[in-house]
């Protein structure tokens, strides 16, 4: 038996994927059979680093905490998948993520001067699809909104509280960067990329769900 494919929905914090991610979800398991999945596993032992380092309790500054944070995510990565998805993925289901490996370049590769970003790409694929066995996705999707639109829809998803903000989601610069990092790896890797706004307002759930359908056909 073939094995699956993996579809993975990237985006900002804000941009609007959880509600994309299900509409994708529903769309692929109407024609296929499939398993959505997210990232991180904050119910898992190996998330609870994860919502520590995002807390801010473990400090990862630097290239040193480009790695470190880096191996956070894989690690529960892999127990999600050892543990969980591997069967269904193994099965020839399609693996619906929300985040994935790929994260990491977004988020992490920010940490290192720009011209380390190729070797930290290298070594994350070879860390991730190689060492730790993970499967290398099918198809990225990224889902690109400004910042400054992102920001005010995370401000109304916490009602004004912005202390609700994790480290990432408050930190305008930091997100920013990541917006840089995640095109750099889209058009350096061939993620697919999703206009998400039109000028200073978002699009229509609709029509963004529409751009996703038209980018997962023959999946």
């Amino acid at each position: 038996m073939d094995k699956g494919k993996i579809i993975v929905l990237e985006g900002l914090d804000g941009c609007g994927k959880s509600t994309q991610l299900d509409l994708l979800y529903r769309s692929v398991s109407a024609v296929r059979e499939a398993r959505l999945i997210s990232f991180p596993n904050y119910d898992s032992s190996t998330g609870k680093v994860v919502s520590d380092y995002l807390a801010g309790k473990i400090p990862c500054e630097g290239a040193a905490g480009a790695y470190a944070a880096s191996g956070f995510y894989a690690g529960d990565r892999y127990a999600s998948y050892a543990a969980d998805w591997k069967r269904d993925y193994d099965a020839g289901k399609v693996i619906i993520s929300g985040r994935y490996t790929t994260s990491n370049a977004i988020y992490q590769m920010t940490k290192l001067p720009k011209d380390e970003w190729d070797g930290y790409l290298a070594w994350l694929w070879d860390y991730e699809y190689n060492r730790l066995g993970l499967p290398n996705p099918d198809l990225v999707l990224f889902l690109d909104m400004p910042v400054e639109v992102s920001q005010k829809l995370l401000s109304g998803r916490y009602n004004g509280d912005e202390s609700k903000k994790d480290i990432h989601e408050s930190n305008v610069a930091f997100l920013n960067a990541c917006r840089e990092s995640a095109l750099y790896t889209a058009q350096r890797c061939g993620w697919r990329i999703i206009p998400c706004s039109d000028g200073e307002d978002p699009l229509p759930i609709e029509e963004i769900s529409l751009k996703i359908k038209r980018e997962t056909e023959g999946i």
